[in-house]
């Protein structure tokens, strides 16, 4: 058979099921592919080839026993290769979370939604690159070099899990995990032209994770079309009872052979998504993908989002403000090297002054000025208030509308270094994304077109809370109707 790294999921499980090829085989692919691929991309941080091999055996070995006694159902990923974004917990596997302050550092257990899928008969390929501890949105920050994008080597492939979304989008991985604090899902799928779903917060597990925003994480995947995305969500979703913040609600089983009537939908456009300055070619893919929905059948409204405006500094004072807890336990006696000094605050000092990047100081210090005494009623405790004022936003729009359609970044992916002397400017990056982070909605990102110079545009749908299917099954009618899902770079 030809390379069995260009087969979607669902074609590989079909072949693999057939007997067509070896698990084996599918991952002895896929690690040729990085072995020469991924130099180049920097998409990988780790690599498990041995630990890949031996699964893939273990595999074989069980469909072989199930093709004998067939009564029994294999696991819905048995011998499917997926990728994890190096800031969830693999046991035995290093996780640095793009810094150097925990390199070393080697976890003794698996995430939650790590271990639901190894559950379900996936194979762990490794870990992939991310901004440190997930703080940027070009794969820029990682202590461990750049991520170039698939599409041209000299553009991001955005961040913070630009690692992911790069392996899906270079055939890598057919599947990878990401997080997404602020947009850190759909913005790296946007830039690189795959799909991807940041889940209702509380929908997925955070046990594992490791935190930066703790109310504003949410565990992501990465597919090249919507229908693999929706696999992964359903496998890894539910109530965990070591993570307190997960919600015991039934996990919905997408049925795609059911084509959803988009004329019984209802899709706002918010107009405080289209601001003056925004790369022409992405306003246009969006105006034409909101065209192609409507045109499918859905109903568009143009709605109001009000304080969308606000969602850029409100991000920025909460996110830092629980980031400066979350770090304060990296000091250089519980994780990772230990820097000497004479007296424990000299190694306190000595540990984080040299091993945090230049982002994560920054943030640190904007979030504990942010929560220090005689600034937390002004800064913090007014974002909280603003923040109330977005999410009740979302709600208002939700009772007039099913789903909203906006853009997920104002440009296409932008070329390395561009603003790595101007934070502001790579804020800004995020300025479609935060808002659902703020309110906890869901939001789905997939390809719906290219610029002038073939970089890949998205466009996010957002959904009311754990209405994650109505996303899936809206986009999936979508990409039935068109081809941008299916180009590759």
């Amino acid at each position: 058979m030809s390379d069995l790294t260009s087969l979607s999921l669902h074609r590989a499980l079909q072949g693999y099921r057939k007997g067509e090829f070896s698990c084996r085989e599918l991952i002895q692919a896929y690690l040729e592919r990085i072995q020469n691929l991924d130099f180049d991309l920097n998409a990988y941080l780790y690599t498990d080839s041995e630990g890949a091999l031996k699964a893939a055996e273990i595999a074989d070995q069980r469909f072989a026993a199930w093709r004998k006694f067939p009564d029994s159902e294999l696991p819905p990923l048995l011998g499917i290769p997926i990728a994890v974004k190096d800031i969830l917990c693999v046991k035995g596997m290093p996780c640095t979370c793009g810094s150097k302050i925990l390199e070393g550092f080697v976890p003794p257990y698996n995430a939650t939604a790590v271990e639901r899928l190894l559950a379900a008969g996936a194979i762990l390929l490794g870990k992939t690159n991310t901004d440190e501890f997930a703080m940027g949105s070009s794969t820029e920050n990682s202590a461990y070099g750049v991520t170039r994008n698939p599409w041209n080597r000299e553009r991001v492939p955005g961040g913070s899990s630009g690692g992911s979304a790069a392996a899906v989008a270079a055939r890598l991985a057919p599947l990878a995990l990401g997080t997404d604090t602020g947009g850190s899902v759909r913005q790296p799928a946007s830039f690189c032209g795959v799909s991807g779903i940041k889940p209702t917060y509380g929908r997925v597990s955070r046990y594992g994770l490791v935190a930066y925003g703790s109310s504003l994480d949410v565990v992501g995947a990465f597919g090249r079309e919507v229908q693999e995305v929706a696999m992964v969500f359903e496998l890894m979703a539910g109530l965990d009872r070591r993570d307190a913040t997960t919600v015991d609600l039934p996990v919905p089983h997408v049925n795609f052979n059911q084509p959803i009537d988009l004329r019984t939908i209802r899709v706002g456009v918010p107009k405080e998504y289209f601001l003056p300055g925004m790369q022409p070619d992405v306003e246009q893919a969006i105006r034409q993908a909101i065209v192609k929905l409507q045109e499918l059948g859905a109903q568009i409204e143009e709605i109001s989002l009000p304080h969308t405006e606000y969602a850029l500094p409100v991000y920025y004072l909460i996110a830092p403000a629980e980031a400066s807890a979350n770090l304060a336990r990296y000091d250089g006696i519980r994780y990772g090297p230990r820097l000497s000094a004479e007296t424990m605050w000299d190694i306190f000092y000595r540990t984080r002054g040299e091993k945090f990047g230049a982002e994560v100081k920054r943030r640190i210090m904007l979030g504990t000025y942010a929560l220090s005494a005689g600034y937390y009623d002004a800064y913090y405790g007014k974002a909280q208030k603003v923040r109330t004022l977005i999410k009740q936003d979302f709600e208002r729009a939700f009772q007039t509308v099913d789903v909203i359609a906006a853009p997920i970044a104002p440009t296409t992916a932008f070329p390395i270094g561009e603003h790595t002397d101007d934070p502001l400017a790579m804020y800004l990056e995020d300025v479609f994304t935060l808002p659902a982070n703020l309110a906890g909605v869901p939001g789905l990102a997939f390809p719906v077109g290219f610029d002038q110079q073939g970089l890949p545009i998205g466009m996010q749908l957002m959904g009311n809370y754990f209405e994650e299917e109505l996303l899936f099954r809206i986009a999936h009618t979508y990409q039935l109707a068109t081809d941008w899902h299916l180009r590759t770079p």
